[in-house]
């Protein structure tokens, strides 16, 4: 579930031996599922743990993770990395803000979950989102661009360029088009 480097288990063993004994480390999420999900890791005195925490088991220490942050820490994981600029120990959690579906949920969520995770945090850098609208019987994914992508001059690229070359490419025999169903107005909302 959460893969922790052996960097990182040193120095989480190194920070916990000044700590009461019995102490864990807690990994969560704030606002999982959404935009504003943020990551962390903070000490969990034994007292702290819940019924319904997973307890994980590292070398030296373990680390607790409450019911609601389990599911949007699949696939996470914790490094510790010293270079010329110092230490920093980074967290990376691909599905905090968005669930991870299973192998076997239907194309709709399949295609959703990779433009919810991949495609619009990068338009979110310009104010811009993707919505799945329906996936036609022939393969077509019709979206629609909402926030700074409606009326963008770079839509079409963004489409053609980007977005329909990831889907074709992640959902080969499934999709065999994107198509942007958008009325673009142009205005103070758009990116361009």
């Amino acid at each position: 579930m959460i893969m922790i480097s052996e960097q990182a288990q040193e120095h989480f063993a190194k920070l916990l031996s000044k700590q009461a004994a019995g102490t864990n480390i807690r990994v969560f999420v704030v606002n999982p599922g959404t935009a504003q999900a943020e990551c962390g890791v903070s000490y969990c005195p034994p007292d702290a743990v819940e019924e319904a925490d997973l307890t994980l088991n590292f070398n030296g220490f373990n680390a607790v993770v409450d019911s609601e942050s389990k599911p949007f820490l699949i696939d996470a994981e914790i490094d510790f990395v010293t270079d010329q600029m110092g230490s920093q120990l980074t967290l990376k959690a691909p599905n905090a803000k968005v669930r991870k579906v299973s192998d076997n949920a239907s194309l709709m969520e399949r295609v959703q979950y990779v433009i919810d995770s991949e495609i619009n945090p990068q338009l979110a850098n310009h104010g811009g989102r993707v919505s799945v609208m329906e996936l036609t019987p022939e393969g077509v994914a019709v979206l629609q661009f909402g926030g700074g992508c409606n009326g963008c001059a770079q839509v079409d690229l963004t489409l053609k360029e980007g977005i329909e070359k990831e889907l074709l490419n992640r959902f080969v025999g499934e999709l065999t088009a994107v198509k942007d169903v958008t009325e673009h107005e142009r205005g103070e909302h758009s990116y361009y």
